[in-house]
């Protein structure tokens, strides 16, 4: 007998944009947790917004399809639409954010929009998750391993989380998974932003930034980072305190 879903309904949104591989690979995996889900997502790829909302601009909202609705506006700006308008009236047990396309780990975590979101969810009193796949070919990520591993991960941890659940899975085949592994979030200090300048067909300046990344040579074993080269499945529990604790004590 096909168990019960675990949630009456799901809001899923990204920060890759609505139309994403991933968000249709979100679907796939949250479509038995739930016997409803909402799509509210980004109409564009809004990776690396962080926590932006916009609070000087207008949010246009567009239905896409059945409970699928796209917002010109960042992921907090979805979740935010989504719980506050579109499902007010009906609002969701849990939000999923994701599946984002590559690992949110140690100092990226940061600016992911993919867990900003599951984090204004948190904010605004709903549990939320927030997904990742790891990837080491961008155009042959392993969808099919979050896919598959997704129910297992919030059936051991409940439909109701004490906090936002930031989990990542390893670029590796559901077979070669070594299990789930509890972590923190790994300071590694691999990450550095650069600007590539340019000149345009007209004469004028313009810029690219892009993240930088080196592997790091030697993480703590407890960490994100350590679990995905374990191929374990990592799930960081992430609070809203950004206070450095052993500044703390030090300038105490």
């Amino acid at each position: 007998m096909q168990a019960q879903p675990l949630f009456n309904r799901a809001l899923l949104t990204n920060d890759d944009g609505i139309d994403a591989p991933g968000m249709a690979a979100l679907v796939a995996a949250v479509t038995p947790l739930a016997r409803e889900i909402w799509v509210v997502a980004p109409e564009h790829d809004q990776s690396g917004v962080s926590r932006a909302v916009s609070l000087h601009a207008p949010l246009r909202a567009s239905l896409r399809g059945e409970r699928r609705v796209a917002v010109s506006g960042t992921p907090s700006d979805c979740v935010v639409l989504g719980l506050r308008a579109v499902l007010r009236d009906n609002p969701p047990d849990i939000v999923f954010s994701g599946i984002n396309r590559g690992a949110n780990l140690a100092e990226e975590v940061g600016y992911s929009g993919t867990v900003a979101a599951a984090l204004t969810a948190r904010m605004l009193g709903v549990p939320a998750y927030a997904v990742s796949q790891a990837w080491r070919d961008r155009f042959n990520v392993r969808w099919h391993t979050a896919i598959s591993g997704l129910a297992g991960v919030v059936e051991r941890f409940g439909s109701a989380p004490a906090t936002v659940l930031n989990i990542n899975f390893p670029d590796v085949e559901p077979v070669e998974l070594a299990g789930i592994a509890v972590t923190r979030q790994a300071i590694t200090g691999t990450i550095d932003v650069d600007v590539e300048s340019r000149t345009d067909m007209r004469g004028f300046d313009y810029h690219w930034m892009a993240f930088r990344r080196q592997p790091a040579s030697a993480v703590d074993e407890a960490s994100d980072v350590a679990a995905l080269r374990r191929h374990q499945i990592s799930v960081t529990p992430l609070g809203f305190s950004l206070t450095d604790m052993a500044a703390l004590q030090a300038l105490a």
